[in-house]
């Protein structure tokens, strides 16, 4: 038997040997079709280049394509199980010519790879082509040999293919293998056509027209070609098998379901195998690339295939986790052509298993609640949409979950009551938040979150993606379009941009199109999840409906990223070398820096500051890789994650663990988090602690660098440090020494200063002081004496004096210091602060103060001449 990895192989090393490039299979989240929700054609990666839009270094491709078809125009999820050939996880093998060989060659490769390298009887295929191609049928004829009746000419546009309204397209041939006259059914076109004799294998598209709005069609300057081979339906006909499911890949997931559930696997539960089989493959490989179960887009039909898997298991007598377990087999049959779900092998359990955990209990009593409301319906009964509903918001049944459990029973959903129920719950959600008190301005995002549905955040896997403008404002006005110059604010279906929460700020970027560009230089979170891209319009003509490529500033989320990622290491080195009393209070994660606020009632320590330093850089050192999972809360919080500061969490949370744990704690650090970071912990690089300050009574703020940030902080300290040790003229080593030196030398001579400044205050001869109206009155100006040292010297000069007033002055600090000192024989005439009150604004200051016998002014001029003549007047007047 040739098995599923040998079809594979040995279709790409057929047309490698044809020159083609061979290319691993892209994401199935496309990144350049903001229309699909995931890849679901071998075509897909390479929409762009057939539109003209990108060019490769080579003209023709082969690929083994990972596809899913669940959810959106094509979904075959309700088919899974029940059919031979539904799947919602299939391979695509394709070629593909840009432009280089067409019909001749694209027909011949195949007809050899069927015939010679497969060894297919020419007896057991046939071809359909469109009715108006007869290049197609000749070359048939040609090359294959085939007799007009072999040749099925079709006229629908079963046969005639579309990139969408417009844009390329062509007829199409399709090759059938015919299982033989044993088997019900007709060729293709005919009555009996959805039979199983005739099963469609290969599909080749002649790209040889590019229609123009209003269906004109011109010919392609350079027509090219799309083939798509289904691998599992390919691999039946190699086998001998006329159900997919019984080829050997998806049997062994079947075999390995029955085993795991001790059930037979052809017995009363072969669909629930069937739909568990195919639904593991569409699972793990979704979330292989970067798609978790969440309550929206992707993540919500992820969620979907997984629930249904889940209850299909439940059926079979699953009462605990066991989804999971299945992830081996897989593993074992595609591993080794997908190494990416080996690599994220862990990621994959932990994310089923919690799916599980959480869904368990749910479907115990939704299964409950269900069937009591199917023992009231009448044979071909319709449950209510609103049960339908509770069944979704309480219980987590999608729609389909609920329409599957009741197909099985000959009943279906009243689909429209189910809508109402959910529309009133929307509005009960608006009134509720429009009375939050929340500006009227923010109306416009509650608006546009019920219109638009939450944006598809791509950022966590790309920096890059194709995405559909759904909605342009301008203020809280929305615009139909938008010119060159305008400021806006911008919605788009799917996004790479991080919106600002969580202490990381917005990303920026560019949005372009055919002759259009924005820069992007802000993006913000709005009502939990639309995301909101601000910026100006610098080229053409923005119009929702648009497709545009988001291009995020990949250097700056690479700076983001680490800085965010240092931020949980810090979190964390602080808890074990200060204290676990340390809980975040804020943070903010920005390219240039990180700002740290955490709960700490006294100033940390240089040593404890160091400490802490040293062991984020050990950690980075260790380079371990970043793991992320989807958790309950409460699940996390068991595991040890901390719930930060101010942060709303939902039901379920990214989890993010960094670094070697110890003992019962499976990660150094362990946090819920939104937020962007780095895939190791090396890509951080050297981090430093820049500052430890206070912001409020028990909050201290932690100011940091790391990579580039820090590399440039290092280099500036040490740039201070070579212009220092050059004004001091010794070498760095030698700056401490020196300036020890210098500060002891300052010391002696401020106390040389000092005793002169006080010999020149009291010192002098009688010429110093002279006597008004009998009182004897001493006005100095001393200089740059520091103005603390005014009271002291007056009360000195006043005790050597006996009886008198002293005015001492200081232009130290270019600003006036006035002290005045009275004897206490003549407070009861004379009060100090009278005198600084009258004296302060002729100094340019406003007022002063102190007590009867000493006080003191100053100003923004020194006014000796005027003070000591306001003084003398004074005096005079006494």
């Amino acid at each position: 038997m040739t098995s599923t990895n040998d079809i594979r192989t040995a279709f790409l090393d057929h047309f490698a040997a044809e020159g083609h490039q061979v290319l691993p299979s892209a994401s199935l989240v496309p990144q350049n079709d903001p229309t699909l929700l995931f890849t679901n054609a071998g075509m897909v990666p390479f929409k762009n280049i057939f539109t003209g839009q990108e060019t490769r270094p080579y003209k023709r491709a082969t690929t083994a394509q990972k596809v899913v078809r669940a959810g959106g125009k094509h979904n075959d999820l309700d088919n899974v199980g029940y059919t031979a050939r539904h799947h919602t996880f299939f391979e695509m093998m394709g070629n593909f010519s840009f432009g280089d060989y067409f019909k001749a060659e694209a027909i011949e490769f195949a007809w050899k790879l069927l015939t010679k390298s497969f060894g297919i009887s020419r007896d057991k295929l046939l071809a359909t082509v469109y009715a108006d191609d007869e290049e197609a049928a000749s070359l048939w004829k040609k090359i294959a040999g085939f007799s007009d009746d072999r040749i099925i000419r079709i006229a629908t546009s079963d046969n005639f293919w579309r990139m969408g309204d417009t844009g390329p397209c062509g007829p199409c041939s399709e090759i059938f293998y015919d299982h033989g006259p044993d088997v019900a059914g007709g060729p293709p076109g005919s009555p009996d056509e959805d039979g199983d004799r005739f099963v469609e294998i290969w599909n080749l598209v002649f790209m040889q027209f590019i229609e123009e709005a209003g269906g004109k069609r011109s010919n392609l300057p350079k027509p090219s070609i799309d083939t798509g081979m289904g691998l599992e339906r390919f691999a039946a006909v190699m086998q001998g098998k006329r159900d997919n499911y019984d080829t050997d890949t998806i049997r062994a997931l079947i075999e390995a379901s029955a085993e795991t559930l001790h059930q037979d696997a052809d017995g009363p539960f072969k669909t629930s195998h069937r739909v568990v089989a195919d639904h593991l493959r569409s699972t793990a490989f979704l979330i292989a690339d970067g798609v978790l179960p969440s309550s929206e887009g992707r993540g919500y039909v992820l969620r979907r295939i997984m629930r249904r898997a889940m209850r299909h298991l439940h059926i079979m007598g699953a009462r605990e986790p066991v989804f999971y377990r299945l992830l081996p087999a897989l593993i074992q049959q595609m591993g080794q052509a997908y190494p990416e779900l080996s690599q994220h092998k862990a990621l994959i359990t932990e994310t089923i298993r919690g799916e599980e955990e959480r869904f368990e209990a749910l479907l115990t009593r939704g299964l409950a609640l269900l069937e009591d409301e199917v023992s009231r319906l009448p044979q071909n009964g319709t449950l209510a949409g609103s049960v339908a509903f509770k069944l979704y918001d309480t219980f987590g049944f999608p729609l389909d979950l609920t329409q599957d459990v009741l197909r099985e029973q000959g009943h279906k959903v009243d689909e429209k009551g189910f809508e109402d129920a959910m529309a009133e719950q929307r509005k009960r959600a608006r009134a509720a938040w429009v009375g939050s008190g929340d500006s009227s301005v923010e109306t416009i995002w509650f608006d546009a979150r019920d219109r638009l549905g939450a944006t598809e955040f791509l950022g966590y896997v790309t920096e890059t993606a194709d995405a559909e403008v759904q909605a342009i404002f301008r203020g809280s006005d929305e615009l139909a379009e938008a010119p060159a110059g305008t400021e806006v604010a911008i919605i788009l279906n799917q996004t790479p941009f991080y919106g600002e929460s969580g202490g990381q700020v917005g990303d920026q970027g560019t949005l372009t199109g055919d002759h259009l560009r924005v820069e992007i230089t802000d993006t913000q979170k709005k009502n939990g999840d639309l995301i909101v891209h601000y910026g100006k319009i610098t080229e053409g003509v923005l119009k929702p409906g648009m497709t545009v490529h988001a291009d995020i500033n990949h250097k700056r989320r690479s700076q983001i990223r680490a800085h965010h990622s240092a931020t949980h290491l810090l979190h964390e080195a602080l808890r074990r070398q200060i204290g676990e009393h340390i809980t975040q209070k804020g943070s903010l994660n920005s390219p240039d820096r990180l700002r740290f606020d955490i709960s700490q009632p006294r100033p940390l320590t240089n040593e404890e500051i160091k400490a802490v330093e040293r062991e984020v850089n050990a950690l980075i050192r260790e380079n371990a890789e970043v793991e992320t999972r989807l958790l309950t809360k409460d699940q996390a919080i068991s595991e040890g994650a901390m719930a930060l500061f101010g942060e709303k969490y939902g039901d379920e949370v990214r989890v993010v663990t960094m670094g070697k744990g110890e003992g019962n704690r499976s990660a150094y650090s362990i946090e819920l988090c939104g937020g962007t970071h780095v895939k190791r912990l090396g890509d951080i690089g050297l981090f430093r602690i820049l500052s430890e300050t206070g912001v409020s009574s028990g909050v201290r703020r932690i100011e940091a660098v790391c990579g580039v940030a820090a590399e440039e902080s290092a280099r500036s300290t040490e740039a201070l440090l070579q212009q220092i040790s050059d004004l001091l003229k010794v070498s760095p080593s030698e700056v401490p020494h020196r300036l020890e030196a210098l500060l002891e030398e300052r010391k002696t001579l401020n106390a040389q200063i000092s005793s002169l400044q006080h010999k020149l205050a009291t010192g002098g001869s009688a010429e110093t002081t002279e006597t008004v109206n009998n009182v004897t009155f001493a006005g100095r100006n001393l200089g740059d004496v520091n103005p603390r040292d005014l009271k002291g010297l007056a009360e000195t000069l006043l005790k050597q004096l006996g009886s008198g007033v002293v005015a001492l002055l200081s232009s130290a600090n270019e600003r006036g210091s006035l002290v005045i000192a009275v004897s206490p024989d003549l407070t009861d005439r004379v009060s100090a602060v009278e005198l600084v009150q009258a004296a302060s604004p002729l100094m340019g200051g406003k007022g002063g103060g102190g007590r009867p016998d000493m006080a003191q002014a100053g100003g923004t001029e020194l006014a000796e001449k005027a003070v000591f003549d306001m003084i003398r007047t004074k005096l005079a007047q006494i």
